[in-house]
């Protein structure tokens, strides 16, 4: 699916105008191509520092930024490969802590595309190719690549030894490649098991866990669910851990949102099953508030976006789409909103996207919806969301932008401030941010 990645460098621009004419690979999955390209390129996969390899449907980013900051906190560097990128390609790869410079992206961008004659890779391929060459061009203690989509056939598996793996939570999303059912979803996911690797995992329902076991076992990995050899539950407001080397009294995680605790759980459970980085406690306690991750339950706390708002309205954006992300949404917002505190939703969602699905997800709430477009992307028309989030019992009205519905929302203003979150796509997320003026280094 097309990404519609810009940049204000022309360099990159120009590579990334390349990367847009990108097509017979997009709409399939694979690793035919991808070790192509690697073998091509002398294979950098094979030059990575070790390697944190994270799936899951949703908390996977959270889980690698969780991972980042720990390794960070302990003094030492990690390269991190995330998608999709919010308002900047050079989200996607960043070296040693620091995103890549233009000037190194443009050139490993064009170096990739250069080879690439006769493979036809995806947008995602190239740009996984492109993160695996600089991550084997410049020393760091660890490497942390997140799973594009899925697992088992996604480009970034083509990663033959990691040190370790994990699965995040899991849900219904992208089942055109996927599958029908969390069950097939999940196997789809296990592919990530390397033989003799660690691997571990959330605790799942007993059905979804019996397929990622079968996948797992089937790949000859070593699998370590939560609720077995390492547990945690957040409680009195810390985050209690345990495993074979003992209990750990952690903060609750700073990022929002009750689903963190157990995705900086599993980010501990990776540290702590790896044997060859030292992390500390200390370290494992810093992360918990180092920890950031965009548009996530993310809070912005000034801007362009903010200003449009009256004096102490709260302004969050979240680019959670699917049902599983809609639960958590749900459930922060009824635990946040003040009471008589008006609640506003401005929404948008891709074409693929399931809107009464997603919708259902986040359960009861009083709040107004602002539907609006998803820009440069495939996304449900407005009209077409307010009527079906009006059939689920929601007072919700078409706005022609982001900003458009704010100013609806500030003028409709009248004693109390109030909370607004933007969601529905990371794509809108992206834009939102960019359009506050809000910066991520």
């Amino acid at each position: 699916m097309p990404d519609h990645a810009i940049s204000s460098d022309p360099a990159v621009q120009a590579q990334l105008d390349r990367l847009s004419l990108l097509s017979p690979g997009a709409d399939s999955l694979g690793l035919e191509r991808i070790a192509q390209l690697c073998e091509r390129l002398g294979h950098p996969e094979r030059r990575l520092p070790p390697v944190f390899h994270v799936a899951g449907t949703n908390g996977k980013g959270s889980t690698c930024a969780y991972l980042r900051a720990a390794i960070e906190a302990a003094g030492m560097t990690a390269h991190v490969f995330t998608s999709p990128h919010l308002i900047r390609f050079n989200e996607r790869i960043r070296i040693a802590g620091t995103l890549i410079d233009d000037a190194e992206l443009a050139a490993l961008l064009a170096e990739v595309l250069d080879i690439s004659d006769g493979i036809a890779p995806s947008f995602f391929e190239v740009t996984t190719a492109a993160a695996f060459l600089a991550f084997s061009r410049h020393p760091a203690d660890a490497c942390i690549v997140e799973v594009g989509l899925g697992g088992r056939l996604d480009a970034t598996n083509i990663i033959a030894d990691p040190m370790i793996c994990g699965i995040a939570q899991l849900g219904l999303d992208h089942q055109s490649f996927l599958g029908d059912t969390i069950e097939a979803i999940g196997a789809e996911k296990a592919g990530i098991a390397k033989p003799g690797v660690p691997i571990m995992t959330l605790h799942y329902p007993d059905k979804v866990a019996n397929r990622v076991g079968q996948a797992i076992g089937a790949a000859g990995g070593e699998w370590h669910a939560k609720g077995g050899s390492w547990d945690a539950v957040a409680y009195q407001g810390r985050l209690h851990y345990r495993d074979s080397q003992g209990k750990l009294d952690l903060p609750l995680p700073g990022l929002a949102g009750h689903h963190q605790a157990q995705n900086a759980a599993l980010a501990v459970a990776m540290l702590r099953k790896q044997d060859r980085l030292a992390i500390p406690a200390s370290a494992l306690r810093a992360a918990m508030g180092w920890a950031d991750w965009p548009a996530r339950l993310q809070h912005l706390r000034g801007g362009t976006l903010v200003e449009m708002l009256p004096p102490g309205s709260e302004l969050w954006v979240d680019g959670g789409h699917n049902p599983s992300a809609g639960r958590v949404i749900g459930d922060f917002l009824r635990s946040h909103q003040a009471p008589g505190r008006p609640l506003h939703i401005v929404m948008g969602l891709l074409a693929n996207k399931d809107a009464g699905g997603f919708l259902a997800s986040m359960g009861r709430l009083s709040a107004s919806f602002h539907m609006v477009p998803v820009p440069g992307h495939e996304h449900h028309a407005p009209d077409d969301l307010a009527e079906t989030a009006r059939l689920a019992g929601f007072d919700a009205h078409p706005a022609a932008s982001v900003e458009g519905a704010l100013a609806r929302i500030a003028a409709g203003f009248d004693a109390v401030p109030p909370m607004v979150l933007v969601g529905g796509s990371l794509y809108l997320a992206g834009r939102t941010l960019a359009a506050n003026g809000t910066i991520i280094e």
